[in-house]
């Protein structure tokens, strides 16, 4: 079908894409849920340490940015 051709390519940040205009999206994309944080109502935090798994978006949010560099703090997606 593709006659042995790639059509994929390689952009910066590890963006692979099959045209331009998509892997600027997805850029921006990225950008913006890494700005907007959005992605944090799809994670939970397992804490081996205080045996607690934490689910609400807002104490998964102070999570990430204060207990990560503990050890045995997991984030785990929800799926």
């Amino acid at each position: 079908m593709w006659n042995g051709n790639n059509v994929w390519l390689h952009y910066v940040k590890n963006i692979i894409a099959a045209d331009v205009p998509s892997a600027v999206f997805l850029a921006s994309y990225l950008r913006h849920t890494g700005i907007s944080k959005n992605y944090v109502s799809a994670l939970e935090i397992i804490d081996i340490q205080k045996y607690k798994m934490i689910k609400k978006a807002d104490k998964v949010r102070a999570a990430l940015n204060n207990r990560m560099d503990l050890p045995f703090v997991f984030v785990i997606g929800k799926n």
